[in-house]
């Protein structure tokens, strides 16, 4: 590149863009790579403070910034996911339907330990809706060495970095316990919630049933749904360790695999998940029905996109898992769980 006075640039093609910033307005480019430099643009730039602009020429073995941004984008353009055209040398990749974020962090730590090269993104394991912003990619210069960038291409291969996995449409059943509800002591509020919550992740609820605190009818409830074909079964209520509370011992007596009964999740501690064969037998503790967001908005949405969950994904919400239960809740635009 050559750097010239913005006196001595007209006639020349402007080799990045210039930034303008408009305080409680805009920012965006005020000129563009490629514009043309015409004598009255110059008042203009020197207020922008340019005194100098750069002019390129390109040259074997060297990429423009917004070549370089568009290469990098390639490596993080995944599943589900749209770009915008390269601006100020950046170039932003969005959600092309609802689903749930998957960044590979390993891949894209490939990316950020380079000199020169950088992408930021969303959490990973964030719902997401179409159109939501998920990462933004560009280099640091004007200009980059093609053998910089082909290094790391070469090392991600064809691998993605930023994936939108959508929800797999399924069928839920919910089995309500508690001899309180069962007798009709008390009206059960922890139905409706959960059935939002599935709803929420493309699963409707197809079967329902109360069940008082026996293990036993419990284990034949959750056998009777898993018999009527559903993908999900959810049990609410009698998860704590009160000795009627027999919820997990039935969930037990079903699951072919218990991974886990508790979570490093506040709240939602007490969250119970087995399987069996491929089906989820989940426990929700009542901090479900009461809380905003809890361990169960975590879970669910992996759950949604056929991810079979291991102990050791649970074990990682442990770093994130705890929820400030703000006045104003703004999930998935917060902390809450994004440290896996």
């Amino acid at each position: 590149m050559e750097k010239l006075a913005v006196e001595d640039a007209v006639g020349h093609v402007l080799a990045h863009d210039i930034t303008e910033i408009k305080p409680g307005e805009n920012k965006g480019p005020a000129f563009k790579k490629g514009d043309i430099i015409k004598e009255e643009d110059i008042p203009h730039l020197l207020d922008l403070g340019k005194k100098h602009i750069y002019i390129w020429e390109k040259k074997p073995g060297y990429l423009h910034e917004n070549e370089a941004a568009a290469r990098l984008a390639d490596l993080g353009q995944g599943k589900n996911v749209n770009r915008s055209e390269p601006s100020e040398g950046k170039i932003n990749l969005y959600a092309a339907r609802d689903g749930l974020l998957k960044i590979d962090k390993e891949l894209l730590f490939k990316i950020n330990i380079k000199d020169k090269l950088m992408m930021a993104t969303r959490h990973n394991y964030t719902p997401v809706k179409e159109g939501d912003y998920l990462a933004g990619t560009r280099i640091i210069p004007l200009l980059i060495a093609e053998e910089e960038l082909e290094a790391v291409e070469t090392e991600i291969k064809n691998h993605k970095i930023v994936d939108v996995i959508p929800y797999e449409s399924k069928k839920a059943a919910i089995i309500t316990t508690g001899s309180e509800v069962y007798d009709g002591r008390i009206k059960d509020k922890f139905t409706p919630v959960v059935e939002e919550k599935l709803s929420n992740y493309n699963i409707k609820t197809v079967h329902k049933k109360l069940v008082t605190d026996d293990k036993a009818l419990i284990t034949e409830a959750i056998e009777e749904a898993i018999a009527l074909g559903v993908d999900i079964v959810v049990c609410t209520g009698g998860m704590s360790v009160d000795p009627d509370d027999l919820t997990p011992a039935a969930i037990k007596n079903a699951a072919d695999e218990v991974i886990t009964y508790g979570a490093p999740v506040l709240p939602g501690a007490m969250f119970m998940l087995g399987y069996q064969n491929d089906t989820p037998l989940v426990g929700l503790p009542g901090c479900v029905m009461f809380s905003k967001t809890t361990v169960f908005d975590l879970m669910l949405p992996r759950i949604a996109i056929n991810e079979r969950l291991t102990g050791a994904d649970i074990a990682a919400y442990g770093h994130g898992g705890l929820c400030l239960s703000c006045e104003t809740c703004v999930y998935p635009d917060c902390n809450f769980g994004k440290g896996v």
